[in-house]
């Protein structure tokens, strides 16, 4: 056993150091890489990661888990060790399916893409995206018949990204929430405040990015262990749990969208950064899960950031940083954090019409899978559905369909898992108010590290070893609903605006 297993450490070593430099160059792309240079990092990145997936789907990797298998069964590996070949072993049997240039074409595509839709944005014309957009949908769509022949494109797709959850589940839970928020946001809006103009005003970008070193350090973000960054869209990575990075984008009129993305990248990092360190390097690290992983950093940006008592111990400190907020009272804070209206950009929305905007993608990637709606109609669709559940339409494409850089990396089914994400935030409130106590007194107090420590504890540590079903029923002891999230939204946003 030991020279097998030294053999199989030694393997595993060698693919990460493979992956390590895919996700440098990646980081490097999104950061920093003049216009000019791209095309030198998407030829070294589609290299290493050809190199890498070959490893992954060689006969020696093959015939090492094939023998580690029956090490796993017959107990002479650790519980650790036999969930990682396990995973290894599902992963290799359906990645060892896809031809090699096949891989190596979609990651060209993929760099390419991404690139094309920055461009895209910035001129806000679809039409510079479209050919990329196809490409990475034929691509996606090739792919998955040979990683998953048996299943439903997109299914499959989903599975990927929240494995247990299919769009029948999904549908489920979105159609309860369409029923109770559709009417209750309108309710809200026949109470709508006039804008408040001292949002708009001019905020140092360089002062933002000092207030979003302050939220990042009060959430429990380890310096020693984490770095951040500008990009275009924000996102966070990781190469470790010691070493996990973010960015932000920064808006000269508008703070509120560059502290809340903070506190979201926030709470992303601080989940990797707590995963068992002994997982690093391995599947078992790096949560897999999606809508677990969005889970907490929409818990961090909207359960905890957009309760009035997560800012009573630092709001004087985010004026000394950004001034203008000297002339806001907190109570107009509070107010503005949690204006409820129907806006069009989506890292920008308010929690309860954020919905809308996730349920509205997840039904394109319905259109574009199920249905094979061609490419050049999804601006329409994307304005029709606007128009239906926010009421409101596109001025352009900038911010309309091209807002979101997900598409271009191929990440289709990823979207639900942010709505999925906020379902279980509505749990894991109930579940933290039953082990803590008042959530609301502890953020008051400024002991918001010891929610960071619950999260820790019982989510975070566990990285990928337990699936989302596992993780909230170990966690709340009852199976997923959306009904406790609909009761937060209810309650909290019927005293705000007096219903």
């Amino acid at each position: 056993m030991s020279r097998l297993f030294e053999e199989f450490q030694q393997y595993l070593k060698k693919m990460n150091q493979y992956n390590h430099v895919c996700t440098l160059l990646y980081w490097d792309m999104k950061t920093c890489t003049p216009r000019l240079g791209q095309e030198g990092h998407v030829e070294a990145l589609t290299h290493f990661s050809s190199e890498h997936f070959a490893m992954s789907t060689a006969p020696e990797l093959g015939r090492m888990l094939d023998e580690l298998a029956g090490l796993a069964e017959s107990d002479q590996l650790s519980d650790t060790w036999k969930f990682i070949v396990r995973r290894m072993k599902r992963d290799f049997d359906r990645d060892k399916r896809i031809p090699p240039q096949l891989y190596r074409t979609f990651v060209q595509a993929q760099a390419e893409a991404g690139n094309a839709w920055v461009e895209a944005r910035k001129a806000s014309d679809f039409s510079m995206f479209a050919p990329h957009l196809q490409k990475m949908i034929d691509l996606t769509r090739e792919m998955t018949g040979y990683t998953d022949p048996e299943k439903e494109v997109y299914d499959a797709l989903l599975d990927q990204y929240e494995e247990g959850m299919d769009s029948a589940a999904i549908d489920g839970l979105f159609e309860e929430l369409k029923k109770e928020l559709i009417p209750f946001v309108k309710e809200i809006l026949g109470k709508q405040k006039p804008e408040n103009e001292a949002f708009t005003q001019y905020f140092d970008p360089d002062a933002q990015k000092r207030a979003q070193d302050l939220l990042l350090d009060y959430i429990g973000f380890r310096r020693e262990a984490g770095s951040t960054g500008e990009s275009e869209h924000p996102f966070t990575l990781n190469f470790s749990s010691k070493d996990v990075r973010l960015t932000n984008h920064y808006f000269e009129n508008d703070p509120l969208s560059a502290i809340f993305s903070a506190i979201h990248e926030g709470g992303h990092a601080i989940f990797e950064q707590n995963v068992n360190p002994e997982y690093d390097n391995t599947v078992a690290g790096s949560c897999c899960y999606m809508g677990l992983h969005e889970s907490q950093s929409r818990f961090y940006e909207n359960i905890l950031g957009r309760n009035k008592n997560f800012w009573i111990p630092i709001y004087e400190k985010l004026g000394e940083i950004l001034p203008p907020f000297r002339e806001i009272s907190p109570d107009d804070f509070y107010r503005e954090i949690n204006h409820v209206k129907n806006s069009l950009i989506r890292v920008n929305a308010d929690e309860v019409t954020y919905c809308f905007h996730i349920i509205l993608r997840y039904e394109i990637e319905k259109a574009i899978f199920r249905d094979r709606l061609p490419v050049d109609e999804l601006p329409a669709l994307w304005n029709r559905k606007m128009q239906e559940y926010l009421q409101i339409a596109p001025r352009d494409d900038a911010e309309g369909i091209l807002q979101d850089m997900h598409w271009s990396d191929g990440y289709f089914g990823y979207f639900p898992s942010y709505l999925l994400g906020s379902i279980y935030d509505g749990m894991f409130l109930d579940a933290m108010k039953e082990e803590l106590g008042d959530v609301d007194e502890l953020l008051r107090e400024g002991k918001i590290r010891e929610i960071t420590g619950w999260l820790n504890e019982k989510i975070h540590r566990y990285g990928s070893t337990r699936r989302p079903k596992e993780a909230v029923m170990a966690v709340c002891k009852k199976e997923i609903s959306a009904g406790p999230l609909i009761r937060y939204f209810k309650e909290k946003y019927t005293q705000i605006y007096g219903l």
